[in-house]
């Protein structure tokens, strides 16, 4: 066994096609296949249509450039919160670390199983309840596997990975043997969508890239060292824009503009129209697969996050505990999947407010974002020694630019979570972070006292 192991340290346990793995399995969730309908319908044109998909490709792929240098920099198992804990502090960076561990990554994993239940009930149902049965027993079995360790999740994780990409390919290819309607060829920039409807489209592409940033959390168990976590970061994005550009221009082809911003299960209907009924049942079953590989890669990255909370503060150092043997942060895991499962309990009967809930933490979690593109430009600033072994490039554009983004999807959170009257959710988890915050510093306060008396004496 290994110095590091026995340390209870992150070992550098994990392969680069293994993370290219888990970055693409975060990011190809049931988003890719609703999204595309929902853009197609609000810009009414195929040449914007794709033109915005290109755009959120591009804002991604900067995004995932400023995380590349903080990655190479920086690397932690604590990602974004060992970034904003240099840069800002540990209140700052506790806060973000209170968001995610309370809410956002529960929240995340209990609605992915939820997804993956109503799928995979259409294959093997279990009565009234089915979903939700469906959706705890996936929680439990994969918290399970990557108690195991690293090792065993990656594994699970490529051949997940590989199943959902084959099932994309499989919707090209459907798309791309129909015949196109004729009558919809033309509208290639005919008009020009108006402002809010092409913000919101963004917001919806932006969305459906999202997860490439849980990068930073594997970046301390990557072999290969720094430039290793920049081919990850560039592999994966270059890898999700294509499968994702290729899936619309099936879909366009395929079902024309009208039929895809009319269709409310559009790769089903491509695939209907291609290969039969058979083939429209079968994509459920890759539509679960999707929504698995997407939970077990938030598992392994928010199980990380809340092992960088409990190194930082004494009075949840059992979080920061990293069982060698395994390879992985087991008390993080079992906590990570208590607040799942509370959250599918909690779903099962209050099906409305437990969607506000996760739905409406958007604002804290794109924020929270913007902090951390802010974060580099500061430690570019203070920490000017540091070896970084990859740059952005175009500094400080790049970084600004990614920054904007932020600002722009946190702004369109807000003004959506006040026009649905659940603002207050965010508000709620702030203040709730805030209160764990004082009583995290009295507590600390108080040891540091008692520690001090028995020197003294």
């Amino acid at each position: 066994m290994s110095t590091a192991a026995t340390d209870g340290q992150p070992q550098r346990l994990l392969d680069p096609f293994g993370a290219v793995a888990l970055i693409v399995g975060i990011v190809i969730g049931a988003g890719i296949f609703k999204t595309p309908a929902l853009v197609a319908s609000l810009t009414n044109d195929v040449g914007w249509t794709l033109m915005i998909w290109i755009a959120g490709a591009l804002i991604s792929v900067i995004g995932a450039l400023c995380y590349a240098e903080l990655c190479s920099a920086y690397p932690h198992a604590g990602g974004d919160y060992h970034f904003l804990h240099r840069a800002f502090g540990r209140h700052v960076s506790f806060l973000y670390g209170w968001a995610r561990a309370t809410v956002i990554n529960p929240g995340a994993i209990a609605l992915l199983a939820f997804v993956f239940g109503d799928y995979f009930s259409q294959v093997v149902p279990l009565g009234e309840y089915s979903s939700a049965i469906w959706a705890l027993s996936i929680v439990l079995l994969l918290t399970l596997v990557n108690v195991i360790g690293i090792r065993a999740s990656s594994k699970i994780q490529s051949s997940l990975v590989a199943l959902v990409v084959l099932g994309l390919l499989a919707v090209v290819v459907a798309g791309f043997s129909v015949e196109a309607p004729v009558a919809e060829t033309s509208l290639f920039f005919s008009s020009v969508p108006a402002a809010s409807q092409f913000g919101l489209a963004l917001v919806f592409v932006l969305l459906t890239f999202g997860g490439w940033n849980e990068a930073a959390y594997i970046s301390a168990e990557l072999r290969g060292g720094a430039r290793s976590i920049v081919r990850v970061i560039v592999i994966s994005m270059l890898l999700l824009t294509a499968i994702y550009l290729l899936v619309n221009m099936a879909l366009l082809h395929g079902l024309g503009l009208q039929g895809l911003s009319q269709s409310t299960t559009a790769a089903s209907d491509v695939l209907g129209l291609a290969w039969g009924p058979w083939a429209e049942k079968a994509l459920g079953l890759f539509v679960a697969i999707a929504a698995l590989t997407s939970i077990n890669a938030t598992m392994v990255v928010g199980a990380r996050a809340n092992y960088a909370v409990g190194l930082d503060w004494a009075s949840l150092r059992q979080l920061g505990q990293w069982q060698g043997p395994s390879g992985s942060p087991t008390r993080a895991y079992v906590l990570q999947a208590g607040i799942s499962v509370g959250l599918i309990v909690l779903g099962m009967s209050e099906a409305d407010g437990f969607a506000a809930m996760v739905e409406f933490t958007a604002p804290m979690f794109w924020s929270f974002l913007l902090l951390v593109g802010l974060a580099l430009l500061w430690l570019r600033h203070s920490d000017p020694l540091a070896t970084r072994p990859f740059r952005v490039p175009l500094y400080p554009f790049t970084p600004l630019v990614f920054c904007a983004a932020c600002g722009f999807l946190a702004y369109s959170s807000v003004m959506y979570a006040v026009s649905q009257n659940a603002i207050h959710v965010s508000f709620w988890l702030l203040g709730s972070g805030v209160m764990a915050l004082l009583v995290l510093r009295w507590r600390e306060s108080a040891l540091n006292k008692v520690d001090n008396q028995a020197v003294g004496s």
